[in-house]
């Protein structure tokens, strides 16, 4: 017999834990016991049951060798040469110690009981520390590191005897994350050149027993953490970005994932690196926060894994607590996308992730504009009809789809341009004028026959920023009521009915809180009303999302380029992850969802960009409240 609850009804599942992905997704960090001398630059092996930390730093170089038996660190034999910054690998029974400063190479063996020097490895006196590295004791690799004050891209491979050096890494680097083994291993991040001001990198390489191969970028670029595990389960953790890092991500063998932070941001500490555990089994032994510590933290997965369902409600009864699994602005992540065919800054977008349009922008440092259009199908960029008059800083209904937009105002020098023109799909037309020409206006709007301007500059004397409000319906431009602050070079997101109008460039050093604001403009289809404040005001930055849910990232102004991005929840602003490249990406930003957002071109520090970036929220469980 038929129920109302089996016709209409579903079941609400009870679980002890929050519902993941992956096993490793379950995965989380907890205190292990802490180490008898605080200390960095620690050589690890082993697992959370049975580790090995040998040598580092206190301040001076040490020969301290601590063993772990789940639970607590004995003191036991030394190692017989005092170093810092090598590498370790292997079991507490079968351990391998080699690299590091100022031990010029030396490689030094542990059967439970003794140390034994063997074969040195191939570096000269500096060369060996602040590798990256993983194997096993009879089989291990090591590759990069800091052969004096410089970077290396050297690699070389041990066989439980000796070393051999191999073909080199494709990127000069110090200080990178290791995993894997040497017919699988990952070097990833670290620092690279230019010296004397090295920057932090994201690149990942593959080693496959022969060659190195560059694969997916790491999402938090950083050097000098840890990494564990294997070619399709491995982990990276800890490390600077500059400041302490407590990021741990998560490779499945063909990207990463943001997984459980570490509960002590640091870096320079003892890492674990079992590939045989994959994942699932890891420690960070010491380290530095700057200062030694003796911190000692586990990464474990849980035993049973209940998977993930977008949607889904169920009661979690250790935390007593109904959730629901929903996709997460804060928690999501930058990624590479296709290149554009031409690099602009100053160009407008609309569409989606998967289905985007880039029209207009500058080419170059002579600040020539371009009636350039490309498409976007979520992994290359075709060029398509362009545009009838080159322009660069106009507007697009940026939440409009990319085969039915409008492109408007912009700046072919030397005035103001009040052109409109609509995109079908496949051309460009020319429409009706705006009432006000401008450059630098903040634009919403879902349709070709639907979009708003808001604020900008009328021409490029013009003293002032514009307060100005525009709207199109498809056929004529209709002036609406003002921002109640006037600016330029701010991105919108939103639609006709409800949007919001993000930072901007008020042209006014007097203006309250700084020239460059973090005030916020909220939309309701009648008129604008302040709402909370960005935490950092600046200009030039791009956008994608809603009246209610947005992210607003990279910028141009006080600051030159920024990486800096922001979640809006409809309330207030929250910093989450950076991008990679930092740019003025202003118009640029394309996206109806702030949790599938994107970055094309830009201006960048030293030339106009043709990278693209993907942001992309992850799938996280959070609890439901009543009020």
């Amino acid at each position: 017999m038929a129920t109302y609850k089996k016709e209409k009804g579903f079941a609400v599942q009870t679980l002890s834990s929050d519902t993941a992905a992956s096993i490793v997704e379950t995965g989380s960090w907890s205190s292990g016991g802490a180490l008898n001398t605080a200390r960095g630059q620690i050589a690890g092996f082993g697992n959370t049951s049975a580790a090995g930390a040998a040598m580092g730093t206190t301040g001076s170089v040490v020969t301290s060798y601590e063993q772990y038996n789940g639970s607590s660190w004995t003191e036991t034999t030394d190692i017989n040469t005092a170093g810092r910054n090598g590498l370790g690998t292997g079991t507490t029974t079968a351990g391998l110690v080699y690299g590091g400063w100022p031990r010029a190479g030396k490689t030094e063996s542990w059967n439970g009981s003794a140390w034994t020097e063997v074969g040195d490895m191939t570096r000269g006196a500096n060369g060996s520390q602040s590798q990256g590295g993983g194997g096993t004791q009879t089989a291990a690799f090591a590759a990069g590191g800091e052969p004096g004050t410089s970077y290396s891209q050297l690699a070389e491979i041990w066989d439980g005897s000796s070393w051999t050096e191999v073909n080199d890494l494709n990127t000069l680097r110090q200080a990178p994350m290791g995993f894997g083994i040497t017919t699988n291993g990952y070097i990833a991040g670290g620092y690279s050149p230019p010296l004397p001001s090295p920057y932090l990198t994201g690149n990942v390489e593959v080693y496959n027993g022969s060659s190195w191969t560059e694969t997916t970028n790491i999402n938090s670029k950083r050097g000098v953490g840890g990494g564990a595990g294997n070619a399709t389960s491995g982990i990276i953790f800890g490390g600077q970005t500059p400041s302490a890092s407590a990021l741990t991500e998560f490779w499945d063998g063909s990207s990463w994932t943001e997984v459980g932070d570490l509960g002590t941001a640091r870096y320079q500490a003892g890492k674990t690196v079992n590939p045989s555990s994959g994942s699932t089994d890891a420690m960070f032994i010491g380290g530095e926060v700057p200062s030694y510590v003796a911190v000692t933290e586990e990464w474990t997965v849980a035993s049973t894994l209940h998977q993930i369902n977008l949607g889904q409600v169920y009661f979690n009864k250790t935390a007593n607590a109904f959730k629901v699994t929903a996709t997460s602005v804060p928690g999501g992540t930058w990624a590479s996308g296709g290149a554009l065919n031409t690099g602009k800054e100053g160009s407008a977008g609309a569409g989606t992730q998967t289905a985007g349009i880039v029209a207009a922008g500058y080419t170059g440092g002579s600040y020539t504009p371009t009636a350039t259009t490309e498409q976007y199908n979520g992994t290359s960029w075709t060029e398509v009809n362009d545009l009838n008059t080159a322009t660069a800083s106009g507007g697009m209904a940026h939440n409009s789809p990319y085969t039915d937009t409008v492109f408007f105002g912009g700046l072919p020098a030397p005035s103001a341009s009040d052109q409109t023109e609509v995109w079908n799909g496949s051309n460009w037309t020319e429409v009706n004028e705006m009432n006000t020409g401008r450059y630098g206006t903040a634009s919403f709007g879902n349709s070709g026959s639907s979009a708003q301007a808001a604020g900008g500059q009328s021409g490029p004397g013009s003293p002032a920023a514009l307060a100005l409000s525009e709207q199109w319906n498809g056929s004529s431009w209709t002036e609406v009521n003002d921002l109640n602050s006037p600016r330029r070079y701010q991105p919108g997101a939103g639609v006709l009915t409800a949007a919001i109008v993000i930072g901007g460039d008020t042209d006014q050093p007097g203006f309250p809180g700084g020239r460059y604001t973090a005030r916020v403009e909220s939309w309701d289809g009648t008129s604008f009303t302040e709402v909370g404040d960005l935490n950092t005001g600046g200009a030039y930055r791009g956008s994608a999302g809603t009246q209610t849910q947005a992210i607003a990232f990279g910028g141009g102004a006080p600051s030159p380029y920024v990486v800096l991005n922001e979640a809006w929840n409809g309330t207030s602003w929250t910093e989450i992850n950076d991008m990679s490249q930092a740019r003025r990406a202003w118009n640029s930003g394309i996206g109806q969802s702030a949790t599938a957002g994107m970055a094309a071109g830009g201006g960048g520090p030293s030339a106009v960009l043709t990278a693209t970036e993907e942001f992309t929220g992850t799938t996280a469980n959070s609890t439901i409240t009543l009020s």
